[in-house]
């Protein structure tokens, strides 16, 4: 737990340099403010805003070290079940490499929509017929995030000049420890709505991202592959399938409508588990049964819009 709240206090420290930079009148950092919508099909929504300072560190004249800087941000984000505070460090140290720490504390609350419970945040758990139950009031706990990664990215137009020759690569490979503070040890948590599998412990992201840039109002279309990995141990995990990677996999159209207002369109599927249970939807998700002989299945996840305005 030290070592988390270190963490924020090195990201707070940098946020705190950068903002004293600003003030003191030095033009090398730059600070800059972003608004941001997101809609979904789920249904869900969301609104955020993040505010980033950036300034040069250990700059070259080369082409792979002349733009090296850190950035500090920090952000907000409500939905209607979840409240957080975000905050993360990057360092490019050079063109193709990217240092990342950060993390996010926030809350959640439950509702009912259109005829069905949304929850923001709450204790999974079966009841006395193995079925799943939620165990939670709003605002009765925090939830929380720490992480560190580190980016590979490339461009063709970096050996290749040309405005049509911008041929990107980025992966991001991270380890974070997430968390909730009602949650015992080996306790499931909902967050945000999701499928409420998680438990506090340690767990690897990553992704990787491949695309084309364009100088005109479609400013960018990926493809992109995500993998997320519970690194913590439960008992007889493997029976529901809990030790399995789980992918998500993602098309970007990103159009930069103006300098300031850009847009993305993405569509996602996503890989599933097959359970032997005939019932297995309504059952608390350590009483399934994977089914060894086809483990997953791809489906649809859902088709989502981001508006952003930066100023």
């Amino acid at each position: 737990m030290k070592r988390k709240f270190l963490l924020f206090l090195l990201i707070m420290l940098g946020y705190s340099i950068a903002a004293e930079n600003q003030n003191n009148g030095r033009s090398s950092v730059t600070k800059s403010y972003e608004i941001n919508l997101q809609v979904s099909t789920l249904p869900e929504i969301k609104l955020g805003f993040v505010e980033q300072f950036k300034l040069p560190f250990l700059q070259g004249t080369g082409s792979f070290t002349k733009d090296n800087n850190i950035s500090f941000s920090l952000g907000t984000e409500i939905s209607p079940v979840s409240l957080n505070e975000t905050a993360e460090t990057v360092w490019t140290p050079i063109a193709f490499f990217q240092l990342a720490a950060g993390g996010r504390v926030g809350t959640g609350w439950n509702i009912r929509l259109f005829g069905s419970d949304v929850y923001g945040s709450g204790i999974s758990m079966p009841d006395s017929s193995g079925e799943t139950r939620v165990s939670g009031n709003g605002f009765d706990g925090l939830l929380y995030k720490v992480q560190g990664g580190a980016v590979l990215q490339a461009d063709l137009a970096a050996i290749v000049p040309g405005d049509w020759n911008h041929l990107v690569m980025r992966s991001y490979h991270e380890i974070n420890y997430r968390g909730y503070t009602r949650a015992a040890k080996n306790e499931s948590w909902y967050y945000e709505n999701d499928d409420g599998e998680n438990c506090n412990g340690a767990n690897y992201y990553g992704n990787l991202l491949l695309g084309y840039q364009m100088p005109i109002i479609l400013d960018l279309a990926a493809l992109l592959a995500e993998g997320d990995l519970y690194l913590y141990d439960t008992p007889n995990r493997s029976l529901w399938g809990d030790d399995r990677i789980r992918w998500t996999f993602s098309a970007i159209l990103d159009f930069s409508i103006t300098p300031k207002l850009g847009a993305a369109l993405i569509t996602q599927l996503r890989t599933r588990r097959n359970f032997i249970e005939s019932n297995w939807e309504d059952l608390y998700y350590r009483n399934r049964t994977l089914d060894t002989s086809s483990p997953i299945h791809l489906e649809f996840r859902r088709v989502a819009a981001v508006l952003s305005y930066k100023f």
